[in-house]
């Protein structure tokens, strides 16, 4: 059996599960909620963002959505709370705190 890591969900037995839950694509971090990972949270103040979108492309688990062209606020469902936006951004939109 070759079953692709996107294709199992919660309702899949452990048959269907591939060697050693790897995941073989890339790409899948939209397909799984795991928000609720993180130890930290990242907040975004619209007022400091100057809608350069270099956060955008160096998010690993595309939680910064893009439309029209301008960022909106984080997808939390996703956000596994790495720090890599809050770090890469210029203009200090973006702020860092513990989970609460």
């Amino acid at each position: 059996m070759n079953k692709k890591a996107c294709d199992i969900n919660e309702q899949s037995t452990w048959q269907e599960l591939t060697v050693g839950c790897e995941i073989y694509e890339g790409g899948t971090s939209v397909l799984r909620k795991t928000g609720e990972w993180r130890s930290k949270i990242p907040s975004w103040d619209p007022a400091k963002c100057k809608q350069c979108l270099l956060c955008t492309p160096f998010c690993p688990d595309s939680s910064i959505p893009v439309t029209d062209g301008k960022r909106g606020d984080f997808d939390f469902e996703h956000c596994k709370g790495c720090g890599i936006c809050f770090k890469i951004c210029p203009f200090k939109a973006i702020d860092w705190k513990e989970v609460q």
